[in-house]
């Protein structure tokens, strides 16, 4: 899970994140003074090569781009998902990532898709993107495609039970270490269901040809342009109040994007 210009390792004290959003001050005359999205970890200044950034598109502001990097994943998702017009789709989690992924594939010629969350309040996160929303316990009928991105094995195992004949189950979780374990007697055997995972550092085979980092991200931050997805960020801290207000901004339970000012 090292992020690019990631330093030091996983025992404290490590400097990471991957989501920065600048502007750059010294470098390619073509480049100087454009607003960038770049993979690099929490930091008010610093180096790197020109072909780590790429500049945002004229209708996505700064504050937004931010969410490029979950914008990149869900739509890594989507591709290993398999999305067809017609498809009926759950996607369990309406986390940042998971929201984004309900968003793309809602918008999929002839889809049917339902945000599932057990926080009752993430249906008004649902309503703004215009896509349905459930409770897990109100979930009806069969699905064609399932994603989890929850990082729970109760999801995974909810939705396969919601999986139809032959139907695709996409794991989106980290799980990191630690062991999930899932039921995959009865149903998912006499059903002909597929599990498979989804990682955005790697771009799904079929896309590999034509596809690279650079135009997913480009197409990522494409993406990005619609106003509503604003309201996947929760909250701003400035820089310097982090190391104070982190905690706080864990624990919250509504807390999805939470931005930080340099």
């Amino acid at each position: 899970m090292r992020g690019p210009n990631m330093g030091g390792s996983f025992s404290f004290p490590v400097k990471y994140g991957y989501s920065a959003v600048g502007t750059i001050e010294a470098g390619p005359a073509d480049l100087i003074g454009k607003t960038v999205f770049c993979l690099h970890p929490h930091q008010d200044l610093f180096v790197v090569s020109a072909e780590m950034v790429t500049p945002l598109p004229p209708e996505v502001p700064a504050a937004r781009a931010v969410l490029a990097a979950n914008m990149e994943t869900a739509l890594n998702i989507v591709w290993d998902a398999g999305v067809l017009p017609g498809d009926r789709i759950a996607v369990f989690g309406a986390g940042v990532v998971g929201a984004l992924v309900a968003y793309i594939v809602a918008r999929i010629p002839g889809t049917d898709t339902i945000l599932v969350d057990r926080q009752a309040t993430r249906k008004d996160l649902a309503t703004g993107l215009d896509i349905a929303f459930a409770h897990p316990e109100a979930l009806e009928g069969e699905f064609d495609v399932l994603i989890n991105a929850t990082a729970s094995a109760e999801a995974l195992a909810m939705a396969l039970s919601y999986a139809g004949q032959e139907a695709r189950i996409v794991e989106a979780s980290w799980y990191g270490d630690g062991s999930v374990s899932i039921p995959l007697g009865g149903a998912f055997h006499a059903r002909r269901l597929s599990i498979v995972s989804s990682q955005v550092g790697s771009i799904p085979p079929a896309r590999r040809a034509r596809w690279n980092f650079s135009r997913r991200l480009a197409k990522a931050l494409d993406l990005l342009a619609d106003t509503r997805l604003d309201a996947l960020i929760s909250g701003e801290t400035p820089f310097a109040d982090l190391e104070r207000d982190y905690p706080h901004i864990l624990a919250g339970a509504d807390t999805l994007c939470h931005r930080i000012r340099y």
